[in-house]
């Protein structure tokens, strides 16, 4: 079953290390797949030689939107599975989420779309200015007076926070959180504890995003009110930072079933404790399916570890 992995790994990120953190990625795949690299755009072009496609640290979209466009409407039409799929309502389709959730109430920076809707927002000293297409802070600006074409344009006010925190979710399984101390260094984070309301805050994004699967990163921002509030729900291309993440955290739950899988035996049978358990029996629901007998890779919501389990049968993990 050949992967397509698709990586920018000479992506110029500010504070982040994509090549090393795709290829220890990779090195962890290629032990359980067939597994291939392709610049972002060349991936409509070397999809079909492939079962399936993940998406990693590929860069902002913006730098090769046609690319994009091709490939996402190409594996759309062929039905070839995609990691993250391609169905993701935050950062995946633009930025509209942002103004949706400020106006269905949810705890996000307040935003609006139009210099004329500035009264909508609270009234502070400077207010953000970013493109509506934007990403990775391009074209992020500061101004006490917003201007600009309607629906072009994100208007956000600037709030004087104490620290960013991420939380990163596999599938719908909350793995660890990392915070930025100081809010002018963004990418030098250190572990963070969430309490069950943080928790609770980046869950509900991460519900209200409907994705089945994939790898969700929830940013937010602690305001001067001690609320969390959205920044950012990454659900194309997050990076991971894992290489600031303690050893414990990455070997998580990570344990090997001997012999053939349970899809030969019987669930129970698996010893090891996966955060997605059958809610109903407390143990793990093991969903390989085919009649194949296939080996346990150890690695139930290791965060080094990608899943793929919305492909055809003989694609499908647990």
């Amino acid at each position: 079953m050949p992967l397509l992995y698709v990586t920018d790994l000479a992506y110029p990120a500010r504070g982040r290390r994509y090549g090393d953190e795709d290829i220890f990625l990779t090195s962890r795949l290629r032990e359980h797949f067939d597994l291939a690299l392709c610049h972002p755009a060349d991936a409509r072009a070397l999809m079909p030689g492939f079962d399936a496609v993940i998406v990693r640290n590929s860069g902002p979209v913006l730098h090769y939107q046609e690319e994009y466009d091709a490939f996402r409407a190409a594996a759309l039409a062929a039905g070839t599975p995609v990691y993250n799929p391609l169905t993701g309502r935050g950062d995946m389709a633009g930025k509209q989420y942002l103004l949706d959730l400020t106006a269905a109430g949810y705890p996000v920076i307040p935003t609006v779309d139009d210099p004329a809707r500035l009264g909508e927002l609270p009234q502070v000293p400077e207010y953000v200015v970013k493109p509506k297409q934007g990403a990775d802070s391009i074209g992020l600006t500061y101004t006490a007076a917003p201007d600009g074409p309607a629906g072009a344009v994100l208007i956000q006010p600037r709030i004087d926070f104490s620290y960013e925190v991420s939380f990163y979710f596999v599938d719908d399984a909350f793995q660890y959180a990392l915070h930025a101390p100081d809010p002018a260094r963004r990418w030098e984070l250190r572990p963070y504890e969430p309490t069950g309301e943080d928790l609770a805050f980046a869950r509900s994004f991460v519900e209200w995003n409907t994705l089945a699967h994939g790898i969700q990163r929830v940013d937010a921002c602690r305001a001067p009110s001690g609320e969390l509030l959205l920044v950012e729900l990454e659900d194309l291309n997050p990076y991971l930072s894992l290489g600031l993440v303690p050893t414990e955290a990455q070997d998580k739950d990570e344990r090997c079933c001997s012999g053939a899988h349970p899809c030969a035996r019987t669930p129970q049978a698996c010893p090891c404790p996966c955060p997605r358990a059958d809610r109903q029996g407390g143990l793990a629901e093991h969903r390989w399916e085919g009649s194949e007998p296939r080996r346990c890779a150890g690695t139930h919501h290791d965060p080094r570890f990608l899943k793929i389990d919305n492909g055809p049968p003989n694609l499908r993990s647990h």
